[in-house]
């Protein structure tokens, strides 16, 4: 499977301008922290240094109740310090989870653009 990828990708490599070829590059699989990068330069990208801020908060929220819940001997204060530790490692995971789904947003896409070289390609050379 991965050689008729590559072969195919050669063939499309070929019949395109430089131009052209240098953009299907750029829409190469990229790794983890090319993809944390991406989140940050697209239209959202302020609102994912804004997550990340609350993100930062909430686990620290989440340290000071562990820290707090293992302090006390009050069972009023170990269920009060149980729940908010417990709702702030659920934010924290609700916060990763949004940044995993744009990462993977920003993957779709990548690929439909590929796919739309691809066709372009394809009805140029049947043209």
């Amino acid at each position: 499977m991965k050689k008729s990828k590559e072969s195919i990708d050669e063939l499309i490599k070929a019949t395109l301008s430089e131009e052209e070829a240098a953009f299907y590059d750029e829409l190469e699989e990229q790794n983890l922290f090319g993809k944390l990068e991406g989140i940050y330069k697209g239209k959202l990208g302020w609102l994912a240094v804004i997550i990340n801020v609350v993100l930062v908060l909430w686990f620290i929220l989440f340290v000071y109740c562990t820290v707090q819940f293992f302090n006390t001997d009050i069972t009023n204060e170990l269920i009060k310090w149980a729940s908010g530790g417990f709702l702030s490692i659920l934010a924290v995971g609700m916060l990763k989870l949004f940044v995993w789904m744009q990462m993977d947003k920003n993957d779709i896409l990548r690929e439909l653009k590929r796919l739309e070289l691809q066709i372009a390609v394809l009805v140029g050379e049947n043209s």
